[in-house]
């Protein structure tokens, strides 16, 4: 997922600190035990050890008026025990109709089901007993409208302000809130899908596209490929396509499509780039979709259609980093999964190593320093917040919610321990490596132990044993001695400068901060003192309107200083910045932020109480236990 975390939804769920694979989350959730599920993944109720879903066969009609999906979904089972009799599906928050089976070519009949009470995060358990030969089963069901994997935008909520939009968002374990499946990262389904809709919208999945299809209220899909329950996504709205090459092209609405395209018509050369490092990109097509800007995300990595966040169309390309990331989830993550949420650094630590690759080829190594050093920083900030247990790669999750593993520790500890291995083999041995692992593993979910046994195998000689503490990277907290660290020459100096201006040494007026790159103003903000006054926040103001700056990020670190100082002239934007973004990465620290004090708090409230009906669920749950901590 887009590079910061998934989080919680509704009561405890899901990130953010998402990249992501989602996005990055900057602090764990938070929450009380839970109950555990019986099956091998602690997060789902599934027992593929006994019978496992194959393939998915979906069919609904999209309710905008009661933001609900009917319809039903069959699943094609088989039994990997012989004697087994009992399926076990996840489900949360569903209305289950009928359950039918039936055996291969023969007629349905109803089959005994049971609904479990629900879990607070794992949902409830169904339970559907079927005869000897029963191979397939149907479920004819309703999702609910409070849905956690599932946001419904009235048109004010987007861009083109006519139609209504919908969207899912199903990492980590929010499937089971749309489809009653196995929920777990552990099974791969293939999918087909046939979605009615209103006339004037079209739907786009995760799944080959008819990218001619006319409107008329019905589309079709069909996935190949086998993928995780995870990487199941739909989108309904006004959208239009805009081809960039042969194979990629960009989803948006009608006023977003132009610039959204421009600022991606770099993502051929990342595929041609990444393709000759690890190997053919085995999707056929990749797209993306521009969401409305209350996507709680930077991007989702849903196979052949990236979900994407509007606030990464910056005008310079500097934001493409998450393009970069959300396509080399298609080697890391979608195409060799973590088999379960304890293991999800096997997604998103590759993911990021393949990130810097792809940005290396195709923009240089010095944008890969900037990137580097500033999720160094990241990195260190989060270490000293989180407890012990949180900073290992392999996190016990048992009786926690999976969200709460999504931290930055998956991300950027797991990328530096593979930069360790690369610095020690050569880079030219351990791309050898890489391609192996994507080739050897493909199509299939695995373990941490996996992992470590295919290292040994190949790449981890008595040399490399000796000279890297593998289990201590991966079992231990904290960040090792040899945790390879990276230093940017243009960083260095946007540091130096920014001691100067904070020491009187330099007016603002003097920056040579016109060309500077989204990076670069990132790291002169974040190298400020904490406490600045008013008149130097003004003079900084009037010389490079940052109150008023369009990049998002650079936005939400000024914001945060605004806060910080007291600095009324940005009040009236962190309004509007609030209220028109829905991205958790910059959101939430902002409401951290304004908590701090009484003053703050009423704004944050007063702020909140008009921003969060345009608020996906997850964002809504994490800023929930902020702002509303006290009622």
């Amino acid at each position: 997922m887009g590079r910061t975390a998934l989080y919680r939804i509704v009561l405890v769920l899901l990130l953010g600190s998402l990249s992501t694979s989602c996005e990055r989350s900057s602090t764990p959730a938070s929450r009380s035990d839970i109950t555990m599920s019986h099956g091998p993944d602690a997060h789902s109720y599934a027992t593929p050890d006994q019978i496992v879903v194959r393939h998915l066969d979906l069919d609904w009609d999209v309710g905008f008026e009661d933001r609900t999906l009917d319809g039903s979904v069959t699943l094609q089972v088989e039994r990997v025990a012989t004697d087994a009799d009992t399926l076990w599906l996840d489900t949360r928050d569903l209305t289950i109709g009928t359950v039918e089976q039936s055996g291969a070519g023969g007629a349905w009949r109803a089959a005994a089901f049971a609904l479990d009470e629900p879990d607070p995060v794992l949902g409830a358990g169904l339970r559907v007993t079927l005869d000897a030969d029963a191979t397939r089963v149907r479920i004819a069901y309703r999702t609910s409208a409070e849905a956690s994997g599932v946001q419904w935008l009235e048109p004010a909520q987007t861009a083109g302000g006519e139609q209504p939009f919908m969207f899912t968002q199903s990492q980590a374990i929010h499937a089971r809130s749309w489809i009653p499946l196995q929920d777990t990262p552990g099974v791969r389904v293939t999918y087909t899908a046939t979605v009615r809709t209103p006339a004037a919208l079209r739907a786009v999945m995760s799944a080959d596209t008819d990218l001619a299809a006319p409107l008329g209220g019905e589309f079709r899909f069909e996935m190949r490929q086998p993928i995780p329950s995870y990487l199941i996504a739909l989108a309904v709205g006004d959208l239009e396509f805009r081809a960039m090459s042969d194979r990629t092209g960009v989803w948006a609405e009608p006023s977003v499509v132009a610039a959204a395209a421009a600022e991606f018509d770099d993502t051929e050369a990342m595929m041609v780039a990444t393709e000759q490092l690890y190997g053919p990109y085995r999707w056929e097509r990749y797209d993306l979709l521009v969401l409305p800007p209350s996507f709680p995300f930077g991007g989702m990595e849903n196979p052949r259609l990236t979900f994407a966040t509007p606030t990464v169309i910056a005008g310079d390309k500097s934001l493409v980093g998450l393009v970069a990331h959300e396509l080399a989830h298609s080697w890391s993550g979608n195409l060799v999964t973590n088999a379960s949420w304890r293991d999800f650094w096997l997604n998103e630590g590759f993911t990021v190593y393949l990130e810097r690759r792809i940005l290396e080829a195709v923009f240089g190594p010095e944008r890969v320093a900037m990137e580097a050093t500033l999720d160094w920083e990241t990195l260190a900030e989060e270490l000293d917040r989180l407890p012990p247990p949180d900073q290992i790669l392999h996190v016990d999750l048992s009786g926690r919610d999976p969200d709460d593993g999504f931290t930055q520790v998956p991300y950027l500890k797991g990328e530096l321990f593979l930069r360790r291995l690369e610095g020690l083999v050569g880079r030219e041995r351990f791309d050898r490596f890489l391609r192996g692992y994507f080739d050897h593993f493909a199509f299939r979910s695995i373990t941490t132990a996996d992992f470590i046994a295919y290292l040994d195998t190949y790449l981890a000689d008595t040399e490399v044993r000796a000279a890297v503490d593998v289990d201590g990277w991966i079992e231990e907290p904290g960040l090792p001695d040899d945790a390879p660290r990276t230093e940017s020459d243009a960083l260095v100096r946007v540091a130096a400068l920014a001691n100067d201006w904070a020491a009187g040494d330099r007016v603002s007026s003097t920056l040579p901060a016109a060309a500077w790159s989204t990076q670069e103003w990132l790291h002169f903000l974040r190298s400020l003192p904490p406490t600045l006054s008013t008149a130097r926040l003004d003079e900084l103001d009037a010389a490079f309107g940052l109150t008023e700056v369009g990049n998002a990020e650079v936005a939400h670190v000024w914001l945060l200083i605004a806060v910080r100082n007291d600095y009324a002239p940005a009040w009236s934007r962190l309004d509007r910045y609030l209220v028109e973004i829905g991205r958790r990465k910059l959101i939430k620290p902002l409401y951290d932020e304004l908590v701090t004090t009484p003053e703050g708090r009423a704004r944050a409230a007063a702020i909140y109480e008009r921003a969060r009906p345009g608020y996906h669920p997850i964002a809504a749950a994490s800023i929930d236990e902020v702002v509303r901590a006290s009622e």
